[in-house]
């Protein structure tokens, strides 16, 4: 009956989605073109992974505002491993470890200290921002490889590679979440994590994994997106925290946690990415598309406690 109602939920967002695309492809002749739905789908992808990982904290009752902090520390971590004559696979792995021991930081300090997560990923928002201005004094990193920039700009026959990683992300999210025992602690946390510690699952342990599965999901888009531009900017990634969050949410997450579907968040990715090209393309400012955005949050949330 649960797993009913997710996907009839899914359906719903799914539905939205469709109707937005209905919407801009009749005041805008050029948003069903090819190129254009290829570019939307490449731009939101890079978000899509960020929140799978958002959703992790999410569904156990918690939140990772660090994820864009993370996105531009391990991007430029990479970077400059790149620019100090490092292979390119090996500085791609020392960017993920980055994420990783960063997540992994933020799961012990909440789970050894009993913080809240809010507080630990809101200073951990702060500290990884400021190591990346540390580490690249404040400047861009650019003559990277061009194999490396395959990653990001580099298709598979006609579709962008990004797209590639956010649909095998999803996948292996998918299968952790619906085909583990871990993954479905996940939502036994979000529901009563009191329940779930006298059941017998290890809830310190699997918080750490969560946080350091969404460090290392905030790794990867940084990875790809400094693929994708060519160069590592100490400022990547900014607002992505509310961009990953949104996706999640309109996805049909509870932020309350113990609800929330691999499905959902990419279709709730794909509503954000389409509403901004769209808005793009009617002419509207930058200010409107973040009101707009944060008018379907609000309403996400408030459909969420409608339903409860």
């Amino acid at each position: 009956m649960k797993k009913s109602a997710h996907h009839f939920q899914a359906l719903g967002v799914f539905l939205a989605l469709i109707a937005l695309c209905l919407l801009f492809s009749i005041t805008s002749s050029y948003f069903l073109t090819t190129e254009n739905i290829f570019s939307v789908i490449r731009s939101f992808s890079f978000v899509a992974i960020i929140a799978l990982g958002e959703t992790f904290a999410i569904l156990t009752g918690g939140i990772d505002l660090s994820v864009g902090s993370l996105l531009g520390f391990c991007g430029c971590v990479s970077a400059l491993a790149m620019n100090s004559q490092w292979a390119w696979p090996a500085a791609v792995l020392a960017g993920l470890l980055a994420g990783a021991f960063l997540g992994f930081c933020n799961g012990q300090l909440i789970t050894r200290l009993k913080l809240p997560p809010f507080i630990v990923t809101l200073g951990m928002y702060s500290m990884a921002r400021g190591l990346t201005f540390v580490i690249t004094r404040g400047w861009p990193v650019s003559n990277l490889p061009q194999g490396f920039m395959t990653l990001g700009q580099g298709y598979w026959w006609i579709v962008p590679l990004p797209v590639i990683f956010m649909i095998l992300a999803g996948l292996a999210a998918g299968v952790f979440l619906n085909h583990t025992a871990t993954g479905r602690y996940l939502y036994a946390l979000g529901g009563n994590e009191t329940a779930a510690s006298l059941s017998g699952i290890p809830v310190d342990r699997i918080k750490v994994l969560v946080y350091t599965l969404s460090g290392v999901a905030s790794a990867v888009a940084g990875i790809l997106l400094i693929s994708r531009l060519g160069v590592a900017q100490p400022t990547s990634g900014v607002g992505y925290e509310l961009d990953a969050i949104a996706a999640s949410v309109i996805g049909g997450t509870s932020l309350m946690g113990g609800k929330g579907t691999v499905l959902g968040v990419l279709i709730g990715a794909a509503i954000m990415g389409v509403l901004r090209n769209g808005l793009i393309l009617l002419g509207l400012s930058a200010f409107w598309q973040q009101f707009a955005l944060g008018a379907i949050i609000i309403l996400a949330v408030a459909m969420d406690r409608f339903r409860k």
